[in-house]
């Protein structure tokens, strides 16, 4: 059969397409020279091969090759997650009767197409009016390194180019929430360290980053009390967000 090893001994294979599929008596219909549908050891490739290098992308062929050498895991980069927004009074989202004075937002969904292309993983596609009070009333800030948005004040801080957090203003929530509370969002819990007061959590967001979250002692036992498995939801107050250019 397709795969299996030769008998020591042997040296062609004859196709079971060829035979008559007989058991204790085989008929063979066409003849088969030597060597032929043979494969020898190491055929594929040898000790030493470099089968792929760094900055290969992964496809289904070199997923294949992975997979032939038994590997399962490798390290990789990690893709970009990118956020595309347009501004503009004047303009409108296709599928939309035009309004005269406006013009059609292609930008959006051709940088969007465009970054797909690319690879990234886009976190978000909106659009925000020119106003800046329009900009600042929605209150909200991605952080993109975390996959999340949160809820801020904003005023007079437009410009910011980065989102910043303490490790002590990160801390954990109730099961009970639902995701619905402002800045309130699941993790797993990745380790668990013992300082003397207290215990510093290493949690990872569905983007897979890491945070450090500080309890204390009692509040971690109080917490263990309402959860299972590693599931765990934390939150950031409003005002704990700090915005930086």
């Amino acid at each position: 059969m397709t795969g299996a090893a030769i008998p020591k001994g042997c040296d062609c294979c004859v196709r079971q397409e060829d035979t008559d599929y007989g058991e204790e008596t085989v008929r063979i219909f066409r003849p088969t020279g030597q060597w032929q549908n043979y494969c020898y050891q190491g055929e594929n490739f040898k000790n030493g091969t470099v089968l792929l290098k760094k900055g290969d992308k992964i496809g289904f062929i070199e997923a294949g090759i992975l997979a032939s050498m038994g590997v399962i895991k490798v390290k990789v980069y990690r893709r970009v997650r990118a956020a595309v927004l347009t501004i503009g009074d004047e303009v409108m989202a296709p599928g939309k009767r035009l309004i005269p004075g406006k013009i059609y937002d292609c930008n959006q969904g051709l940088l969007a197409v465009r970054m797909k292309e690319f690879g990234a993983e886009l976190v978000e596609v909106a659009a925000i009016e020119d106003r800046a009070q329009a900009m600042t009333a929605a209150g909200e800030v991605m952080a993109l390194d975390w996959g999340i948005t949160l809820q801020c004040d904003t005023t007079g801080k437009e410009d910011a180019s980065s989102v910043g957090v303490r490790s002590h203003f990160i801390y954990p929530v109730l099961p009970e929430a639902d995701g619905t509370t402002k800045n309130v969002f699941p993790c797993k819990v990745e380790r668990v360290i013992e300082d003397v007061f207290s215990y510093i959590l290493i949690v990872s967001t569905k983007e897979e980053a890491r945070i450090r979250v500080d309890v204390t002692k009692e509040q971690w036992q109080q917490y263990q009390k309402h959860i299972s498995g590693n599931k765990i939801w934390i939150g950031i107050d409003e005002k704990d967000v700090m915005l930086l250019k």
